[in-house]
């Protein structure tokens, strides 16, 4: 597996925009992001609090290393299990800069949660630029699926081991679907595991901003048939 260069430890609004070039608009929304995880962190627990001060690598970071393997033709985009964001929304404030057109679905069952990716949304504006929509519904439902339906991307961080992730969403995957995880350690035992009911084609790539951590960039998923 190649190596890349982590990102410094000491990272804020600068040296995100020195490592993802980003628009001065984009800039500004990140900012209003930032000053909403820190307001809305006073009553719900969005973060680990001790990552609080490293926002800038710990999760927009985190979640910006993406866009590299996000395909140009990728147009709608479903974040599930979005948290507070990551990597969800702070994807649909970047894909911004790729001009009209696309979609980012953030699933997020739970409605405190969901009515935080409301005002931050509503807040950067971001919702002018692109759609952006709010499902708090599990994702496993078939009523989450029906309104979601077929994407051209997945994307989760840390959500669940990958056999069972991976059961979540294949139903959102079509023929030209791809996936992208960000993942820890355990990702190659988890991945071990998961092929054993599923065909999966994947790459697994370092990740910018730990150094036990990976993403896994998935072309092609079916289940195995018995027998």
């Amino acid at each position: 597996m190649p190596s890349v260069d982590l990102l410094p430890e000491t990272f804020g609004p600068a040296e995100f925009a020195a490592a993802f070039p980003v628009s001065r608009e984009t800039s500004e929304r990140l900012e209003i992001y930032a000053a909403r995880l820190r307001f809305w962190q006073n009553t719900i627990n969005l973060v680990a609090p001790t990552t609080l001060d490293d926002v800038w690598r710990r999760h927009f970071a985190d979640s910006a290393q993406l866009l590299d393997h996000i395909p140009a033709t990728a147009k709608s985009l479903v974040d599930v299990g979005s948290g507070a964001g990551f990597p969800g929304l702070v994807l649909a404030i970047l894909l911004a800069n790729r001009g009209p057109g696309h979609r980012v679905v953030l699933i997020e069952s739970d409605s405190r949660k969901a009515a935080f990716l409301a005002d931050v949304v509503r807040h950067t504006g971001i919702g002018s630029a692109i759609a952006v929509d709010i499902v708090s519904q599990r994702v496993e439902t078939a009523a989450t699926r029906a309104r979601v339906g077929p994407t051209d991307l997945v994307t989760a961080r840390a959500l669940a081991p990958m056999d069972r992730l991976l059961g979540w969403v294949a139903p959102l995957f079509g023929p030209n679907t791809h996936g992208v995880f960000l993942k820890g350690q355990d990702v190659e035992t988890e991945l071990a595991k998961a092929v054993q009911k599923w065909r999966i084609t994947y790459d697994l790539v370092p990740s910018r901003t730990a150094a036990h951590a990976r993403i896994v960039v998935v072309r092609q998923l079916a289940a195995k048939t018995e027998g």
